[in-house]
């Protein structure tokens, strides 16, 4: 399991994933989920991953190296699509390719064969676009009512990100939820693990402005966790008491009655 976080603001895109792979309790490595694909002022392309490692990275090297557009009959690579919807469409062609030929017989809705994508950026002269393609290769875009997606493991980082996150937070706001959001499920699910890859783009600057490998002894992470933990403790230390506490309903039976 993993858990990828993509978010769309009005001043960029956010794109957070984590590293741990795993077969068992026994058997946990690292491998890189977050691919990014830059070529400075023409496109910044980047892609998450979650769910079967194998299906995920066939993918990604197949739009790396081209698929067929079967309306044109031409080759497309991620370096050539002229568009953000034309790379999700690409990126939709390479997972259904992968399961024609890398696994037959198999289906995307099989746990053990699926995989999800996370891909956003920005190719010059367009907008800026953020989109959750599925295992079976279609594809939905973040709006701003909707703008941040979450594959893998995504629970227990959902709640802040439901709470505080719009299409008008600020981008340095959005690193900081990302990372928040991250530490949530850390805490809480052993299948996601640091280190942490990290992208920040922003809005039209057609380069990468923050690409960063988040580990144990990153400083900021580590304030990042010990503040929001605090924060939580004070919060919920600074609540009133239930007024009711100590008083029972005379129209509520005791049990057994």
């Amino acid at each position: 399991m993993t858990y990828c976080i993509g978010m769309l603001t009005d001043e960029g895109l956010v794109m957070l994933a984590d590293t741990r792979t795993n077969a068992g309790v026994d058997n946990i490595s690292t491998f890189r989920k977050l691919t990014v694909w830059e070529s400075p002022g023409d496109r910044v392309i980047a892609l998450a991953a979650a769910g079967n490692l194998s299906i995920s990275q066939t993918a990604i090297n197949l739009v790396d190296e081209g698929v067929e557009n079967p309306d044109t009959g031409e080759i497309e690579t991620i370096h050539t699509v002229p568009s953000m919807f034309r790379a999700a469409q690409l990126v939709g062609r390479a997972i259904r390719a992968v399961y024609r030929t890398a696994v037959p017989g198999k289906e995307a809705s099989d746990p053990a064969f699926s995989a999800s994508l996370l891909l956003g950026g920005q190719i010059a002269g367009r907008q800026a676009r953020l989109f959750h393609v599925y295992a079976e290769g279609n594809f939905i875009e973040a709006t701003p009512d909707t703008p941040f997606f979450q594959i893998g493991e995504h629970k227990y980082g959902k709640p802040i990100l439901d709470r505080v996150f719009t299409y008008r937070t600020p981008l340095v706001d959005g690193v900081k939820l990302a990372l928040i959001s991250m530490d949530s499920t850390l805490r809480s699910n052993l299948s996601v693990g640091l280190p942490c890859d990290l992208l920040v783009y922003r809005r039209d600057a057609i380069a990468v402005d923050t690409l960063r490998r988040i580990d144990e002894d990153d400083p900021y992470f580590a304030d990042i966790r010990q503040a929001w933990s605090d924060a939580l403790r004070n919060a919920y230390g600074a609540l009133a008491a239930p007024p009711w506490m100590g008083v029972r309903d005379a129209d509520i039976p005791p049990p057994g009655r």
